[in-house]
């Protein structure tokens, strides 16, 4: 009877290890994951476990306007949306934080990964991986919240693998909830390589429940990252989504999409977001075209290359819709 319990409780371990789905988090993209994009993608594909919005910084200290609509809870029809915040000091997470309270958010992300020189060389998000104390300083802020989850999203460092590891300890100390490693360092921003061994020695020395990030293209991805590391939380996919917003859904109910049915899908994806906009934006044709344009960044990459650029060149509401054909 021993026995047979014990020969029960490996296959469970095994079958949880190997078959179960784990879950898949939306990363941010500035430009490209605001609300309108985010509740169409929720309602034509959905599968996703966590939105997690572009960061809400501070600008000539006051929070940008369109941080605040993009996290109203009226503008959003997604299950668990997450804000997320850009600060690099208390008085900032402070300021970040009352608003983002204000819209009743329980769950936040502090942004310690963005790697664009214009937020890093002041010693934001990914600047302030190599500034422990400046770190520590900031994060210690998440105390006068206790009914609020702090999670982090950020890389493996800004010049070293090895700075990732001596935050780990403030990070436990001061009780984060979750932890997105995104591996790549922030001075590769992202080209090169992932480096899946310096993120192998972070998930062997983490205790926190730990998310990983970086180049997730496919469900094959997505098996072979959760195969060798089956204690993740789950997977946070940004530009892999963007690009083939079926992922999720296919990895999620074990689907594999027709071309006609992803196309049909891709159609409504678009339609939706170029309605949204065009209500949003009354009377901003050239803003319209504008935001278009973003979601094209990354969308649908198979797509003819003559009708793409004739997007890019687009520069009215009748010259885009001239353009869009897939």
């Amino acid at each position: 009877m021993v026995l047979a319990v014990e020969v029960f409780l490996v296959f469970e371990l095994y079958y949880n290890y190997h078959f179960m789905k784990y879950k898949i988090l939306f990363a941010p993209l500035q430009g490209c994951t605001d609300y309108c994009y985010r509740n169409a993608f929720e309602q034509v594909f959905g599968s996703v476990d966590s939105y997690y919005t572009p960061f809400i910084r501070i600008e000539r200290k006051e929070i940008r306007t369109r941080d605040i609509v993009g996290i109203k809870p009226e503008n959003n029809h997604v299950p668990n949306l997450v804000p997320q915040i850009l600060a690099d000091t208390k008085a900032d997470f402070h300021q970040l934080m009352s608003v983002v309270s204000e819209n009743g958010y329980k769950k936040v992300d502090v942004n310690l990964g963005c790697p664009f020189p214009l937020i890093a060389h002041k010693q934001k998000g990914a600047g302030m991986l190599p500034c422990p104390d400046k770190v520590e300083e900031m994060l210690s802020s998440v105390a006068d919240y206790p009914d609020v989850s702090f999670s982090v999203k950020m890389r493996l460092g800004m010049d070293s693998q090895e700075e990732c590891l001596a935050l780990l300890p403030i990070f436990e100390k001061l009780g984060v909830s979750q932890i997105a490693m995104h591996a790549r360092l922030g001075t590769q921003q992202y080209k090169g390589d992932v480096d899946m061994d310096a993120f192998a020695r972070f998930y062997d020395a983490c205790s926190l429940p730990l998310v990983y990030n970086g180049d997730v293209r496919s469900v094959e991805d997505i098996e072979r990252i959760t195969s060798r590391f089956p204690k993740l939380a789950g997977v946070m996919v940004g530009r892999g989504l963007l690009a083939h917003p079926e992922l999720a859904m296919e990895y999620a109910k074990d689907v594999c999409l027709s071309e006609t049915e992803r196309l049909d899908r891709y159609r409504q994806l678009h339609d939706l977001v170029y309605g949204a906009y065009r209500e949003r934006l009354k009377g901003g044709d050239v803003q319209v075209v504008s935001k278009m344009k973003d979601f094209w960044e990354y969308f649908y990459p198979e797509m003819d290359r003559k009708r793409r650029k004739a997007i890019k060149k687009a520069t009215s509401v009748e010259k885009y819709e001239d353009a869009v054909s897939f």
